[in-house]
């Protein structure tokens, strides 16, 4: 019984993938609305969770995948890939009506600028604060704080090592776990409850998880248009960050 309950799961790993992540929610929605009374959405447990996962399934195999070098779990790396990631982000903007949308204008393109480029001064600042001198490691983590998914990108685009896209990657995640916990007690302050300061919070935070996690926290209405918003950082910024932003950063450091 139990070795064809394991050879069905091998051969369905997708399926356990999408049952592992349903599991993991309930358990973050559980513990969301019991030890912090809703006031940390489950999202960002769940985000604290996966992340603990990943680093068992490395330790246990010394592989690079994290839970998905586990093979009853090699389903996990197929749903965490960048298909159904991207799948994902773009089902968010199905739920924007148009109008609303509109109604963010100028405001919204210039909180996107803002929301890409200030996290890339205090990414590299940072950088520069703990030793790393040159314009590579200074531009690959500042993008990193940009989004995880800019740095990895910009990093390989102008030459940093595996290290530096790594430290990139974990810049990112930092600030989404950040933009996750924060939204929810900072919304009353920033006054988020139209579609309009939704879209303004989203390209001012930069981070789609972030964002989303953050806004269902608040109200849920508000979240197709902070992710539709932060959408567009990933493609903004994986288009200056290892141009102009780079270019700026050498012009700068040498």
């Amino acid at each position: 019984m139990l070795e064809l309950l394991e050879k069905t799961v091998k051969h369905n790993g997708l399926v356990l993938a999408f049952a592992l992540v349903g599991f993991v929610m309930i358990v973050s929605m559980q513990l969301s609305r019991r030890l912090t009374f809703g006031r940390v959405h489950g999202s960002a447990i769940a985000i604290l969770i996966g992340l603990g996962l990943a680093y068992w399934g490395g330790i246990q195999t010394g592989g690079q995948k994290g839970l998905a070098d586990v093979s009853l779990f090699a389903g996990v790396g197929l749903m965490g890939g960048a298909m159904l990631r991207d799948f994902a982000i773009v089902a968010t903007a199905f739920e924007v009506q148009v109008v609303e949308a509109k109604k963010a204008g100028l405001v919204g393109v210039v909180a996107l600028l803002l929301g890409t480029v200030l996290p890339f001064i205090v990414g590299a600042s940072v950088a520069w604060a703990f030793g790393y001198r040159d314009a590579i490691s200074m531009t690959t983590i500042g993008a990193g704080a940009v989004t995880y998914i800019v740095g990895p990108v910009t990093g390989a685009a102008i030459g940093a090592s595996s290290e530096l896209m790594a430290l990139s990657i974990a810049t990112g995640l930092v600030k989404a776990i950040m933009v996750m916990v924060g939204t929810p007690m900072a919304a009353r302050f920033l006054r988020l409850s139209t579609p309009r300061s939704a879209m303004v919070f989203g390209g001012l935070a930069g981070t789609v998880s972030g964002v989303s996690a953050g806004l269902a926290a608040t109200d849920r209405k508000l979240v197709p248009y902070g992710a539709l918003v932060a959408t567009f950082h990933t493609g903004l910024g994986c288009l200056l960050g290892p141009s102009l932003l780079y270019f700026a950063v050498r012009a700068l450091v040498g």
